[in-house]
């Protein structure tokens, strides 16, 4: 395969990769809570249209008016205060992000409800409130069959006196804000109050509007009012909103005819603004339900006024000015510039570390500039996406692989730079979407790193291929070494400290006397699998096979109790698994002895001209061994020497004498390692403790005691392979003793 074929086979498996990881829901989240936080950040800070304003309902106005800061105790006639001085300011819509859904003071509520009647343009917020519904299934059981959302109205005198009543909800902390609902399908398709506070804000071009949608669909329209004086009397401000919504949401084509007749009606000649609100309003109603926001920058972006300067406009000639209401629509709500302690407070793409969290009702002020300025934040088509991601990943893979190191790097991050650059040109002046996060911070690094990972693989492949060769010889730690310097083959091993692990298997003779040569070796493979994996799974080494015969090692610089224990619990389930293995098996058996010893050896290349054997040699080597023969003798499994156990808590244990090995000067006291700590029963520690008591009386040399009671170790508990040995030995020793001074040693003759 030529070089570059690889490169389009690589491009296309980084590419087809970005479009896979694309469909999983944490890469969308990464997109917005990255993606779209950076293109933000790369916009900065945007004017945000003078036909809104804020009226904040804060702290500073809490003192000003000497007021609780808990805005639900408020005195309603000032709410009643607030909206007739923003009609005397000419407010063209009122819309209150404050729910009024508990009645207060009956002379305050009737006050405020005249004024909102007077006013003839007041929108109020209404909360949803959601309830399940379960239902039974097949088994019996309850699960959640759906969930109905309930809208909350006002109190009944200012839900009568408003011209509109609204939802508007949002995702509290710690989720980010990124998008809204225009209409909120969990409630009926009811429109919210930004919706609503638009078509109030737009009711001057109702009547156009009107015309134009009897042209694209006569039959719908029929039914609505054709001007804006019957338009709400009629139906009702949130009805009229939702019936239009209906009317373009059943036919698609009607919003396009809409748009046609609009840009060929003159109107964009003439007068500009409505052209471009009439334009708006078709795209609100034709639209998605729910829309990303397209955010103007850090709080207080959008004109903000707080509450109190309102209501005394004399103190704002020594403050920041007073702000033009004429012809706005006016939002009032909550709003700080430090809102993380304060309830109805959001975490936005413009929040901060200090706490600068963007308030509820500068997001409604956002939506309604949205929809003004038809200017929503539109991610790209999902096949468009698609086709993206994967020319991305084509295009990363083709560089990374073509190029070299360096090159390949500064290549790549030009293509980056230049992508951002569109991607933020398009954000900028479109409002489109480009995804980030996929094709910069994934399908980049990865095509890079997975391109230097191919070229180092394909040129190392020989080398690996020389390494697994010799793994199933030596050692891996052995291969390391030959790999980087073959002379290290002929120098001399050096001296650590080392704990081995010597086993071998009873009845191999025999077992190989009766199997074919190839049968036998299919068998034992499958039994060294069972016994090397306890090995590997403690952290050891297998140095040598020899047969039946397996030898491991724990290696250090210095003795350590973490060794000595990773052997021990290597030993036990190498027996734990040789006993699976032959219990897999009908008439063959491998009963295996285990024996452990630790001290210093000399590990290293051991051998002369031109063949060497790698592993541990020296006097621990051999005691291990010898002392795995001595299983034979005790008739035991596992035998570890005192320096082996010595300080280890979890295990049981029991100490079996002290042994003079075949061709050692040295004696070794030896315990049997019986099992975990926690596997132990109450029988078991008894009989060990019965077997101490006879072992005491064998070192004293009361012989006929100490066989009484081994006597009764083996009546009360059972075979015991050490018992049986201690009997004999009392028998043995008691026409023979031994010679004086006699320190308890045993000495035996034979491996």
């Amino acid at each position: 395969m030529s070089g570059l074929a690889k490169a389009l086979c690589f491009g296309f498996l980084i590419g087809i990769i970005g479009v896979a990881v694309s469909f999983f829901q944490f890469a969308h989240d990464a997109e917005e809570d990255i993606g779209l936080g950076l293109l933000f950040k790369l916009r900065g800070v945007r004017r945000a249209p003078s036909d809104a304003v804020i009226v904040s309902i804060d702290r500073e106005s809490s003192e000003h008016l000497n007021l609780p800061e808990n805005p639900d105790k408020w005195p309603r006639s000032l709410y009643a205060r607030l909206v007739e001085a923003l009609v005397r300011s000419g407010a063209r819509v009122i819309t209150f992000d404050v729910y009024f859904t508990e009645p207060g003071a009956p002379e305050e509520d009737s006050q405020l409800a005249a004024a909102i009647k007077a006013a003839g343009n007041v929108v109020l917020a209404e909360p949803l409130k959601a309830r399940d519904f379960p239902a039974d299934d097949s088994s019996g059981g309850s699960v959640t069959a759906h969930r109905v959302v309930r809208i909350v109205k006002p109190i009944l005198p200012l839900a009568q006196s408003a011209v509109a009543t609204a939802p508007f909800v949002l995702p509290g902390l710690p989720f980010k804000v990124n998008q809204y609902w225009t209409f909120q399908s969990s409630a009926g398709d009811w429109p919210t109050f930004p919706v609503v506070t638009f078509q109030l804000f737009a009711l001057g071009a109702y009547d156009e509007f009107a015309r134009l949608l009897a042209k694209a669909a006569p039959r719908q329209a029929a039914n609505l009012p054709p001007d804006a004086l019957n338009a709400f009397e009629a139906k009702g401000a949130a009805t009229l909103v939702r019936d239009i919504r209906k009317i373009l949401e059943s036919d698609p084509s009607i919003a396009g005819k809409m748009v046609e007749a609009l840009d060929g009606s003159g109107l964009a000649a003439r007068d500009r603004e409505k052209y471009h609100l009439l334009r708006s309003l078709v795209q609100m109603y034709a639209g998605a339900e729910r829309r990303y926001l397209n955010y103007y920058g850090p709080p207080r972006t959008i004109p903000t006024i707080p509450f109190y300067r309102v209501l005394q406009p004399s103190e704002a000639s020594s403050g920041a000015g007073q702000i033009d209401f004429k012809d706005k629509a006016v939002f009032i709500g909550l709003s700080e510039i430090l809102l993380t302690e304060r309830r109805d407070s959001f975490y936005t793409v413009f929040s901060q570390a200090s706490g600068v969290f963007i308030s509820g009702v500068e997001i409604a002020a956002t939506a309604f500039s949205n929809l003004l300025e038809n200017t929503p934040v539109i991610p790209i088509a999902s096949h468009s996406y698609l086709l993206l991601i994967l020319c991305s990943g084509v295009l990363v893979g083709v560089v990374c692989r073509m190029a070299a190191g360096l090159t390949a790097l500064l290549a790549l991050a030009g293509l980056s730079v230049l992508y951002l650059v569109v991607a933020e040109y398009q954000f900028n002046a479109n409002g489109i979407w480009y995804p980030v996060t996929v094709p910069l911070l994934l399908q980049a690094p990865l095509g890079f790193f997975g391109a230097m990972l191919w070229n180092y693989f394909e040129t190392d492949k020989e080398r690996q291929n020389v390494r697994k060769a010799l793994a199933y010889y030596i050692p891996d730690e052995m291969v390391h070494q030959v790999a980087k310097n073959i002379v290290d083959m002929k120098r001399g091993g050096q001296i650590e400290y080392g704990v081995c692990l010597f086993t071998d298997a009873a009845g191999y003779t025999n077992l190989s006397e009766t199997m074919e040569p190839g049968e036998l070796g299919d068998f034992m493979h499958r039994y060294f699998e069972a016994a090397f994996e306890p090995v590997k799974q403690n952290g050891g080494l297998v140095v040598a096979v020899e047969g039946d015969a397996v030898l491991a090692l724990w290696k250090g610089a210095r003795p350590e109790a973490t060794l000595r224990n990773q052997a021990c619990h290597a030993a036990l389930g190498i027996a734990k698994a040789v006993r699976r293995f032959n219990q897999s098996l009908d008439n063959r058996k491998l009963p295996t002895r285990v024996g452990v010893h630790a001290g210093q050896i000399l590990l290293g290349n051991i051998g002369a001209g031109d063949h060497y054997r790698y592993g541990p040699s020296g006097d621990t080597v051999n005691t291990a061994s010898r002392m795995d023969g001595l299983n034979k003798y005790l008739e035991t499994e596992i035998l570890v020497s005192e320096e082996v156990i010595a300080g280890l808590d979890g295990f049981l244990t029991r100490p079996v004498g002290k042994f003079l090995l075949k061709g050692k000067a040295n004696a070794v006291v030896v315990h049997e390692l019986i099992c975990g700590i926690e596997e132990a029963g109450v029988k078991q520690r008894k009989s060990l403790e019965t077997f101490a008591d006879a072992l005491n009386s064998f070192r004293r040399q009361s012989w006929d005691e100490a066989r009484d009671k081994f006597v009764r170790c083996i009546e009360d508990y059972g075979a015991d392979g050490p018992s049986r040995f201690y009997l004999k030995l009392c028998a043995q020793y008691k026409d023979h003793p031994p010679v004086e001074p006699w320190d308890g040693v045993i000495q035996l003759e034979e491996k």
